[in-house]
């Protein structure tokens, strides 16, 4: 009995498609990070800019109704991507199964070589729109760069400052609040409270890295890895399709000359 099982184990791990499950569990640390870091640096960047650059509700309120939009979005965005990834682990299960059974009797159907073609293309499609996913993440990225690098500046002992009302941070001309909002930007000792605050020197920035870079892992590393994996599957289940009509016409040529040689047999016997 322990032999049989450990066989049954064998070979249950050996129908695992591991490329997929390594796919998969990229995609979901990807989307994971995009999704967790990007919401909560959503949130922190709202309570930076009513508290210190637009107190007025009105002058931020449109901002405001775009990022709840957004963090929306990444619901949607988390939910998809966790159910589309459990499709594809279970489009590589098929697959395997096909593959490793490619001489039995198994036979892969025109609906299932469709549908691996069909997520390779979607795969794609999705792969190119995740660029611009990408691309706006990177975004909030360069705006807390440069604010960061502002409050670096007014700590570094090296800027040989003559007076610190001097450096001063503008959020209006990003264009992410209107040029009538009070106050807009902040200056000297007032910028040095804000650099201080948790929002701006851990929070917030390093959040928006984390979210950029697990949106670029998921297209780096999961959506190329998926596209690979989907487009090798499809090409062996072509492969297998062609496989098991070689066969079939085989059977028939060699049953059909079975047939020609005992009918000549008998006609050679019944000549004699």
């Amino acid at each position: 009995p322990i032999t049989g099982c450990f066989e049954c184990c064998i070979k249950c791990l050996g129908g695992v498609p591991y490329a997929s499950l390594v796919a998969t569990i990229l995609c979901f640390s990807g989307v994971a990070l995009f999704c967790g870091c990007g919401h909560v640096a959503l949130t922190g960047t709202v309570t930076i800019l009513e508290t210190h650059f637009s107190r007025v509700t009105s002058d931020h309120a449109m901002l405001t109704d775009v990022i709840q939009l957004m963090q929306y979005v990444i619901y949607g965005i988390a939910s998809f991507f966790f159910l589309y990834g459990i499709i594809l682990l279970a489009e590589g299960f098929y697959t395997t199964s096909a593959v490793k059974e490619l001489h039995s009797e198994f036979k892969t159907t025109i609906c299932g070589r469709c549908i691996s073609g069909m997520f390779v293309f979607l795969t794609y499609i999705l792969g190119v729109a995740w660029l611009g996913v990408f691309g706006f993440s990177a975004v909030p990225v360069f705006l807390f760069y440069n604010m960061w690098s502002t409050c670096a500046t007014m700590r570094s002992p090296m800027a040989n400052i003559t007076s610190i009302d001097s450096i001063w941070v503008d959020v209006r001309q990003y264009g992410i609040i209107p040029w009538n909002a009070t106050p807009g930007k902040a200056c000297g000792n007032t910028l040095s409270d804000i650099c201080s605050t948790s929002e701006v020197s851990t929070c917030s920035y390093h959040l928006y890295i984390v979210a950029c870079a697990g949106a670029g892992a998921h297209r780096d590393r999961s959506g190329i890895h998926f596209l690979m994996i989907l487009s090798a599957n499809w090409a062996y289940l072509k492969d297998a399709s062609q496989m098991h009509a070689y066969q079939d016409i085989k059977m028939k040529e060699e049953q059909e000359l079975q047939d020609l040689t005992s009918r000549s047999k008998e006609c050679l016997n019944s000549y004699t």
